[in-house]
């Protein structure tokens, strides 16, 4: 990361209203940019792929505030693993998922954070909950055990243009307050403006921090 990078940085962590909280993006990054990074405040990292984190963490376990989270497709092989290693789960997309997530939790002695995928319009290229079958399941999802359900999390398709991302937004904030939710994991480097106008309390910046991914 380009001393200009952290300029950009500064510039936008100022600029974000009371309750928006800043996931610094870390995949195809090397440990150096968080470790950079960190020292200028940021606290919350997020990865996407377990083998790719575990390294990162031990070359920065001296950094032990840092908190970091999961934001990747998360395969049932891989749960245990993100369950001992990551803080926040961002991308829980179905109950199956969610339910092999409580009992192994429970196993591990931990309480995972965790944000509800959900797909707002048909988009093939992402999983999540549909909303009627989220609502469907809702009391089986609120009575697991060793999970902590802190919010929703929601990917526009890319063919959507600014205003009908922001109104994507908007209808998972909606939802996230009709389920008594209070985080909302919504938007990216190109549209975190949107996202933050519609209420996300958390943003997922990669590119716009760290520059084009190394891996």
């Amino acid at each position: 990361m380009t001393f200009t990078d952290f300029n950009k940085f500064k510039i936008i962590k100022d600029s974000l209203p009371t309750g928006v909280n800043l996931l610094a993006v870390s995949k195809g990054h090397h440990h150096e940019s968080i470790r950079k990074l960190s020292g200028f405040g940021q606290l919350d990292f997020g990865e996407s792929r377990l083998q790719e984190a575990i390294p990162k963490k031990i070359d920065l376990n001296d950094l032990n505030q840092l908190r970091w989270h999961f934001v990747g497709t998360l395969q049932k092989n891989k749960v245990r693993g993100v369950i001992k290693e990551f803080d926040f789960i961002h991308s829980v997309d179905s109950l199956p998922l969610l339910e092999r997530i409580s009992r192994i939790s429970q196993e591990e002695q931990k309480i995972p954070n965790i944000f509800l995928q959900v797909k707002f319009k048909e988009d093939t290229n992402k999983g999540g909950f549909l909303k009627q079958d989220l609502l469907k399941s809702w009391t089986k999802i609120t009575s697991l055990k060793s999970i902590n359900l802190i919010g929703l999390m929601a990917i526009p398709p890319i063919t959507l243009n600014s205003c009908q991302r922001k109104d994507l937004f908007c209808e998972c904030r909606n939802f996230a307050n009709y389920l008594g939710l209070k985080d909302c994991s919504m938007g990216m480097s190109n549209d975190w403006q949107e996202a933050i106008q519609a209420g996300a309390t958390w943003i997922r910046l990669g590119s716009l921090l760290f520059g084009k991914r190394q891996t």
